[in-house]
């Protein structure tokens, strides 16, 4: 159900059960995050996350489950949570490509990639209004940041679904193409990633969790950002990029 092949530097893992729109249950969760980190111990330098079919992953797979006796938190707060930062905190640059549903821990795997280009024919939002549940998996800190508390609670009462190109215009994800493109978009960005200098990516997205969770200001954010320069002084990429740049010819990272 999931799949995991590395290409050279890069890894692909792909949610397979397309039948079930990708819906995850627990062990789909778990093979994920084991994806992750076998992903991680390769030493890759950047990630693709796909589905299978015609949905990214339409959330958790509910066919089976009992509401009466059904442990959420063991769920959601045992299981998907820590798999989203695992996710959220790889070490390279990460990509997701989307297509079709793209709802509850599916669009908590969409807000846990770097990047993220979706179909613009894709469905976002939360369905839960039908189900008498609410918005998991890192949903309302997503919309309250892009579309602010009106437009969220607007999405959630009504069930409304956004487009892909309406999520990408709100600011939710990086860019909208047709569906056809997607994938081949997102496998090149990803290739083009794995052979940048990765120390320095993960030093940026660092930074930019940093400003996300922690809410620093502009001197405490630039105090991070010296800091992250001044350690990338020692790094082999770094001395690579500047002899590149006096050199006048292109720089060739090793990732290190």
């Amino acid at each position: 159900m999931i799949d995991l092949a590395i290409d050279g530097a890069v890894a692909h893992i792909t949610l397979n059960n397309p039948d079930k729109l990708n819906a995850l249950d627990e062990q789909a969760v778990r093979d994920l995050g084991d994806a992750y980190a076998e992903a991680e111990r390769a030493g890759v330098r950047s990630l693709v996350l796909t589905g299978e079919g015609r949905a990214f992953c339409a959330g958790r797979d509910i066919s089976g489950v009992d509401p009466r006796d059904d442990d959420v938190m063991g769920y959601l707060d045992g299981l998907v949570t820590p798999v989203l930062q695992r996710m959220a905190s790889f070490p390279a640059p990460t990509f997701a490509a989307a297509q079709g549903a793209c709802l509850g821990v599916g669009l908590g795997l969409l807000i846990a990639t770097d990047v993220v280009y979706v179909a613009d024919t894709a469905k976002i939002g939360s369905p839960f209004a039908a189900l008498g549940a609410t918005l998991d998996s890192g949903g309302h800190a997503l919309f309250v940041e892009r579309l602010g508390a009106h437009r969220t609670l607007d999405l959630i009462y009504s069930g409304r679904l956004m487009s892909g190109s309406e999520a990408v215009t709100a600011g939710l994800f990086s860019q909208a193409m047709l569906p056809e493109m997607v994938h081949e978009a997102t496998l090149a960005a990803a290739s083009r990633a794995a052979q940048g200098a990765t120390a320095a990516f993960v030093a940026s997205k660092r930074l930019v969790a940093a400003l996300r969770d922690e809410r620093l200001g502009l001197w405490q954010s630039m105090r991070q950002e010296n800091a992250a320069q001044a350690a990338l002084c020692d790094t082999d990429d770094y001395r690579e990029g500047f002899a590149a740049f006096q050199e006048k010819r292109p720089p060739l990272f090793e990732g290190h």
